[in-house]
């Protein structure tokens, strides 16, 4: 299995935040040692248009065979395209078939290869098309809500409407997490989705599943690794 990291070097949220340092390591590193370790995957490859971040990545270890096109850099650049590209680079350099390939995204630092190597496991065990990593969603549907063009608040029109039930009572609803993807590169090149009827799910922990967005998640990143390299 092949793992294709995307890192991107136009971060808005955070300023060059794949390369920015979280316990001692560029926070892309995280992403590169876990998929190393894994036992399922047999190339680490990195997608980036940023030459700083390419250089950190090869010096923990990963491959950087093409620096990515600037059309597909941008703010507006489609994920899909993304893997398209990287994954057709891979197929013209080897001349073979690559069916089935695996995204870790760089900004989920507490990601490990454990998990990488459960949610290949269960790919393989559920016989999946695709498989997605999730999370338990924070709170309920029916508690989103939106401000009107009258400026007043109504219910988003998920869930249950405007009926207010305590947390228990409410189906538990689940997000994807950023961590792990494992694609299928004919439903990508030709429905290009992730899902289908055959997508699983590989639920993972909320601490496990901070993905780094704005400067306030690097801080609850490193407390927790801290604290899981503490313990």
């Amino acid at each position: 299995m092949i793992a294709i990291i995307p890192a991107r070097g136009g971060s808005k949220g955070v300023p060059g935040k794949n390369i920015k340092e979280i316990c001692g390591k560029p926070l892309i590193a995280w992403t590169i040692e876990a998929a190393l370790k894994a036992d399922c995957i047999d190339r680490v490859i990195v997608t980036t248009d940023d030459e700083a971040i390419a250089k950190v990545a090869k010096e923990y270890g990963a491959e950087v065979p093409f620096m990515r096109p600037a059309e597909l850099s941008s703010d507006t650049a489609s994920a899909i395209d993304v893997y398209i590209h990287a994954t057709e680079f891979i197929m013209n350099e080897t001349g073979d078939k690559l069916d089935k390939f695996m995204v870790l995204l760089p900004t989920v630092p507490l990601r490990t290869e454990k998990h990488i190597d459960e949610a290949y496991q269960q790919f393989l065990a559920d016989g999946a098309t695709t498989l997605i990593s999730f999370a338990e969603a924070e709170v309920p549907a029916s508690w989103y809500h939106k401000l009107n063009e009258k400026g007043r608040v109504e219910n988003a029109g998920f869930g249950q409407g405007i009926t207010m039930t305590n947390r228990q009572n409410n189906e538990t609803y689940i997000i994807p997490n950023g961590a792990i993807y494992i694609l299928d590169y004919e439903l990508l090149k030709e429905k290009r989705t992730y899902y289908c009827d055959n997508t699983v799910a590989y639920i993972m922990s909320r601490e496990d599943s901070i993905d780094i967005d704005y400067p306030i998640d690097f801080e609850f990143a490193k407390c927790l690794m801290e604290k899981k390299h503490n313990s």
